[in-house]
């Protein structure tokens, strides 16, 4: 339970769902209850699936670049730490990755659940290098079965939260969101702490000084 409850609050404090509301609802102001129910569902579908894709095949895209697991945990942590940072300055709205271009086409489509919502505003850079370092610190298979069920409960979260989306927005308002996401930013920013320290110690450990 311990690992799971760990998982669980580093994915949902990086991916934030609820500084998602006002883009979702901004997004499906004109679709009626029953579409926003589906638009949630299969989004909270395309963010499980990417996860999931992310924590298995993640480590062999780093083996194909040639990419270390530190050198990745450094990077993730940077656009962690980024992403905490925009939550604090108030920013969370533009630093999920949706511009108004993309806002603008996102409206004229059909189906918004895998892009912009899926990815890149929920299941983002962030979450994927998380994700990726997460395989490495977890070998046991026990340990993945736990993870794969953190993944998937971070995705029913993400699939009540969108559920409810425009009464959470009138029962929060902006100030209740952005209080919110401050909270989680700094939640955000000593997680991409960590990774980039702990990852700059192993690097210096594996340097031999006596050559």
């Amino acid at each position: 339970m311990e690992l799971f409850l760990l998982i669980f609050g580093a994915l949902f404090s990086v991916i934030n769902p609820l500084g998602a509301i006002p883009i979702f609802v901004g997004l499906t102001q004109d679709d009626t209850d029953k579409e926003r129910q589906r638009i949630s569902f299969w989004t909270a579908i395309n963010v499980f699936l990417i996860l999931l894709i992310s924590f298995f095949i993640g480590q062999y895209v780093l083996a194909f670049f040639g990419i270390s697991i530190d050198a990745l945990r450094i990077a993730g942590g940077f656009i962690i730490v980024n992403s905490g940072f925009s939550l604090l300055n108030r920013k969370f709205i533009k630093s999920r990755g949706v511009h108004k271009d993309v806002e603008n086409d996102a409206q004229k489509r059909n189906d918004i659940a895998l892009t912009p919502l899926a990815i890149p505003m929920l299941a983002g850079p962030g979450s994927i290098s998380l994700l990726i370092a997460m395989y490495q610190d977890y070998p046991l298979i026990e340990q993945k079965v736990i993870a794969c069920l953190a993944m998937g409960a971070v995705s029913l979260v993400i699939f009540l939260i969108m559920r409810s989306a425009p009464y959470l927005a009138r029962i929060l308002g902006a100030s209740g969101i952005v209080a919110i996401s401050r909270i989680i930013g700094f939640i955000i920013i000593a997680i991409g702490v960590q990774y980039i320290s702990s990852s700059i110690v192993n690097i210096i450990e594996a340097i031999d000084f006596s050559k």
